[in-house]
């Protein structure tokens, strides 16, 4: 890193304005394009899928417990600051979510949807950056691929806790309580490809 070069803050983000997604990693801030709509059907999918349960508990049966939350961001550290496409809280470890901004509680799950753009900073940068701030699930999502990865944190490095393409019907921890379809998360194929 140059010396010479100010590290980002929290108030660089806010300077850019409420409409523009941006995060802060290692200090360099970073802005990032709008999202594809098959991006934002596996994001609204999979909020569905897991909030109803995990968060809502709307008479399906879930555990409930969680917060499942959409593109919050979240300061890991004075240098790192995220906006995951999901977040997720168990609730003792966040009580009330609801007027902070950034949150500086560290997530007990995230999900991040890969973009053509932004592939390569959700499979390296962060991935790293959460395993470092001891984040203890993280789901990458690849709607075009159709896949879903899950890793889990064990002694500070990422291992597999399955990989799943649009034809499962897993149990994904840490929300093994409830049976996902994975296939939900994308669109229809698409017959013309």
């Amino acid at each position: 890193m140059d010396p010479a070069r100010k590290n980002a803050t929290y108030e660089d983000v806010l300077a850019l304005g409420e409409d523009v997604k941006a995060e802060i990693i290692q200090g360099s801030l970073i802005t990032l394009p709008s999202p594809l709509p098959r991006h934002a059907k596996a994001q609204r999918a999979l909020g569905s899928m897991l909030g109803g349960p995990f968060e809502d508990d709307d008479g399906r049966g879930g555990p409930g417990g969680w917060w499942i939350l959409l593109e919050v961001d979240v300061r890991l550290s004075a240098h790192d600051v995220v906006r995951p496409d999901l977040a997720g809280w168990r609730r003792e470890h966040l009580p009330e979510p609801w007027d902070l901004r950034p949150i500086e509680t560290r997530p007990d799950w995230v999900c991040e949807i890969l973009s053509p753009s932004n592939a390569a900073h959700d499979r390296v940068h962060k991935r790293r950056l959460y395993a470092a701030h001891g984040v203890p699930y993280y789901w990458i999502v690849d709607p075009e691929a159709r896949t879903l990865e899950a890793l889990r944190l064990h002694d500070g490095a990422w291992v597999d806790a399955g990989s799943f393409d649009d034809t499962a019907m897993a149990r994904i921890p840490p929300f093994e309580a409830v049976e996902l379809e994975v296939g939900r998360l994308f669109p229809p194929p698409s017959t013309s490809r």
